[in-house]
């Protein structure tokens, strides 16, 4: 072989393990919770196997990335009301530099508009917030450009505090935008009627390449999702995966345009049932979560059209293989679902994807709710609670705990940060600290 294209070929595959080895999304480098990450720590705390950390000026639901070292996270000034974008160098932890987005904090008691995570092509990095605030930067802090979606495209209508993080596909920023068709708080009125869209804009300008349409028959707060779109190869196919509404969707990221859909687990049409989780595939299913203990739903891929009930694989059992807020993982031929049950039970199972078979599913013993998604790498499952409890298990058929400790403020916090994983290390994010796990 040449010299020059054995360096070609040498160098693409550097650069394949790297992206993913790295953690670019909210979920991964594969968008479903997972990554090829090797060496991550299994014993830490808050005193043991620290790299570094950061003390957090305000909450934020938001899941750090990882992206050619740095760390790339959005939170909040909660005394100036101010949402900030910051970056962080990945060995050291010193921070890179800060830049003000958007002025506000919240809509209700329960969030803030800081709920979005960044996402980055390994030169740019996207930040959103639930103001409608997007702005661009390069990886060294410059700014490329900044916008307000509400004030281009009309007031948001949500009960509650928007967030659903963008993604990047093909030199395109992705955003959905699914709420409701009437306004709903005072401050929303004068708005009309609306559509629930996709938003597709130009990474390096912030020009609009489409914005479509994304219609459902759902009732009221039923409208309303907080999920976030994943991209999922269909017979050699990019297609975008997008739930809410009442229904799961696929659509062509080049241009929005709808390819199937299929709803709905809400056949009565019951109006407060907000949706969190996003859509997961793996083997050929995409999983589509219902709210408030309702079932998991996996639907098969490759079709089109409205599909009927013929096209479920399979669905859970109500109050057992669900999830109302956390996003399923996929990873290693297996899904991964947490739940949290009845009598405070805070269950992990492990299911098989083609059939819906329960391989296992185990209470993991913590207290705090579990509102953040799972997610793994290394042949280790990674869950954080409410409480900043931290559960590492072991991926497979066999069911094995191998940590847990605490890691946040105990029974004040509100954790919803998922871990974000990389080679030799965890971000860890509770309420006021982001951890590095890892030498």
């Amino acid at each position: 072989m040449h010299s020059l294209t054995l360096s070609a070929v040498i160098l693409t595959i550097v650069l394949n393990s790297i992206s993913h080895a790295e953690w670019p999304n909210w979920r991964g480098p594969n968008m479903d919770g997972s990554s090829s990450a090797k060496n991550i720590p299994t014993k830490f705390s808050p005193n043991e196997n620290i790299r570094w950390s950061q003390k957090m000026s305000g909450k934020a639901a938001s899941t750090p990335i990882i992206s050619n070292g740095k760390v790339f996270i959005t939170t909040t000034n909660e005394d100036k009301k101010e949402l900030l974008a910051v970056a962080y160098d990945l060995k050291s932890g010193k921070e890179l530099w800060k830049h003000v987005v958007g002025k506000g904090l919240n809509q209700d008691n329960r969030s803030n508009y800081a709920g979005a995570s960044p996402v980055s092509d390994g030169k740019h990095v996207v930040f959103f917030f639930g103001t409608g605030d997007i702005a661009v930067f390069s990886h060294d802090g410059e700014i490329q450009w900044k916008k307000n979606i509400q004030e281009e495209y009309g007031k948001f209508y949500f009960l509650w505090t928007f967030s659903s993080s963008p993604i990047i596909f093909d030199g395109k920023i992705i955003l959905q935008v699914l709420q409701r068709d009437t306004p709903v708080h005072p401050a929303q009125q004068g708005g009309g009627k609306k559509s629930s869209f996709i938003l597709a804009l130009s990474l390096d300008k912030g020009k609009e390449i489409y914005k479509t349409n994304r219609p459902d028959e759902a009732k009221s707060e039923s409208k309303e999702a907080f999920s976030t779109p994943v991209i999922y190869k269909v017979d050699g196919k990019s297609q975008l995966l997008i739930t809410g509404g009442d229904c799961i969707t696929g659509h062509d990221p080049d241009s929005g345009k709808e390819i199937w859909r299929w709803g709905t687990w809400n056949p009565t049409k019951i109006g407060h049932w907000r949706l969190v989780p996003s859509p997961v595939a793996g083997n050929g299913v995409a999983l589509a979560c219902a709210p408030k203990g309702d079932p998991v739903y996996a639907v098969k891929l490759g079709k089109n059209g409205k599909l009927d009930d013929s096209s479920i694989s399979w669905k859970g059992k109500k109050d057992a293989i669900a999830s109302d807020v956390p996003t399923p993982l996929f990873y290693d031929g297996y899904f991964y679902i947490a739940h949290n049950g009845k009598k405070r039970s805070h269950v992990l199972s492990c299911v098989e994807p083609s059939t819906g078979n329960v391989i296992w599913s185990e209470n993991l013993n913590v207290n705090g709710k579990i509102e953040a998604s799972p997610t793994a790498a290394d042949g280790k499952i990674f869950v954080i609670t409410h409480h900043g409890e931290v559960v590492v298990v072991a991926a497979g058929k066999k069911f094995n705990k191998i940590h847990q400790t605490q890691m946040g403020a105990a029974r004040n916090g509100i954790v919803r940060s998922s871990v974000a994983l990389s080679d030799n290390t965890a971000l860890i994010r509770t309420d006021d600290t982001l951890f590095c796990i890892g030498k």
